[in-house]
């Protein structure tokens, strides 16, 4: 990894659509992005025309619905580029957008992150070639010592939640409490799915999909978008917008590595090491630590995904992450707020919009912004979003200084 710090970059508008349970709204994805589009637009106080690339993620839908989705917001002859990344397919996108800021090559970029989704759970779309989750799925069945009548995705992460059960003591009480904490932040959420505040009892008793998890405990399929619109420092300075911008001062990517296979463990297979290996690089080039860290948005797609990524970024030694949960150190008045907005398991999963929607909360928690949501004091946000097959994306935001020396005209 460059240890180079290149260009400041800076997110300079966000905009977001209400997440919607798919089919109870009668629209489509050029609609949803137009909305989200404009909203980041307006909040940038800026024209379309002065967009220079746009990196555009979905996972489910044709080649090219990148360039038709965003149509509506102007015919502009930018390059664009789609992207999927499966659920970490938004926020790659803004590793993209940003990586063209950062790099000199744009100034202005747009990410744009979209999905129209099927209802139930996730499932192969392609049956006649490789899929790209066979060695995950093989490497678990050898590890777990079968294939349970479970969907995939709950089956790969409560099987993370049973191993950190079995090795470390957690119980299906610490990840309950996971799924209650979401749900509550998320009454407060106007884009959330799920407004809805549960016991922690009827968050246990809920169906059960893989035993730790409950329904409850689960993120849901939606529709909905989400845009974020990054900036050089010589563009926030050009059109004064040091006011409402917001520097991403370190971001990493990482894909899966040897030890992801290593020892046929369920945890590992679900992304920790790449979440690790991805804070610590994102958190180097900020030149911060998790402790400088206030507020994070966290894939929370399952509840076990949660309390094992809380040791992934360092908030917890391994094995103690639910030493948090006893200690309630993750919500409101706790050391760090984690999914003020309600997380995915509440305010729902897009799979392509939900990186460019933990972007929008966390620019609206850095600006105090955030309504009744808001995490008093915050000044360092941090995201996380993971996709299996795999990629985890970290970024850390902080409020926009303007540089002492002046800016390069």
């Amino acid at each position: 990894m460059s240890k180079q710090k290149g260009n400041r970059t800076f997110v300079i508008g966000v905009g977001m659509t209400k997440f919607e349970k798919p089919g109870s709204k009668e629209w489509d994805y050029p609609d949803m992005v137009l909305e989200a589009g404009t909203k980041a637009l307006e909040d940038a106080g800026i024209d379309y025309k002065e967009i220079e690339q746009a990196f555009v993620g979905y996972c489910y839908g044709d080649s090219t619905a990148g360039q038709r989705a965003i149509y509506g917001l102007g015919l502009t002859g930018i390059p664009v580029v789609n992207v999927n990344n499966n659920c970490s397919t938004g926020s790659s996108a803004l590793y993209m957008a940003r990586q063209a800021v950062k790099g000199g090559l744009a100034d202005c970029a747009i990410a744009v992150g979209f999905e129209k989704m099927e209802k139930g759970s996730l499932g192969a779309k392609f049956l006649d070639r490789t899929n790209p989750m066979d060695k995950h799925v093989m490497t678990m069945i050898e590890g777990r010592g079968g294939w349970e009548e479970s969907p995939p995705a709950p089956q790969m992460f409560g099987n993370a939640g049973r191993e950190h059960m079995e090795k470390y003591g957690s119980k299906p009480e610490h990840y309950a409490w996971i799924g209650w904490k979401n749900h509550k932040h998320s009454v407060n959420n106007p884009y959330a799915q799920f407004q809805d505040e549960y016991t922690l009892d009827e968050i246990k008793e809920a169906k059960e999909i893989h035993t730790p998890l409950t329904k409850l405990q689960c993120s849901p399929t939606s529709d909905g978008s989400g845009v974020a619109i990054v900036a050089s420092e010589d563009f926030v300075d050009k059109h004064d917008l040091w006011d409402k911008a917001v520097e991403i001062a370190g971001q990493a990517m990482v894909t899966d590595m040897e030890s992801t296979f290593e020892g046929a463990s369920s945890i590992n297979l679900v992304g920790f090491d790449m979440s690790k290996k991805a804070a610590e690089q994102a958190l180097e080039e900020a030149d911060l630590t998790i402790d400088d860290v206030d507020v994070i948005e966290l894939h929370d797609c399952f509840s076990a995904n949660e309390l094992i990524t809380y040791e992934a970024l360092g908030m917890a030694e391994v094995g103690h992450g639910h030493d948090l949960v006893e200690s309630e150190d993750t919500t409101y008045g706790g050391k760090w707020v984690v999914n003020p907005s309600g997380g995915l398991i509440s305010k729902g999963h897009p799979l392509g919009a939900t990186g460019l929607a933990q972007c929008s909360e966390l620019t609206w928690q850095i600006r105090g912004d955030a309504d009744k949501r808001q995490v008093e004091g915050a000044k360092v946000g941090l995201q996380h979003n993971i996709g299996l097959g795999g990629a985890a994306v970290v970024t850390v935001y902080k409020p926009a200084v303007k540089s002492e020396a002046p800016v390069a005209a």
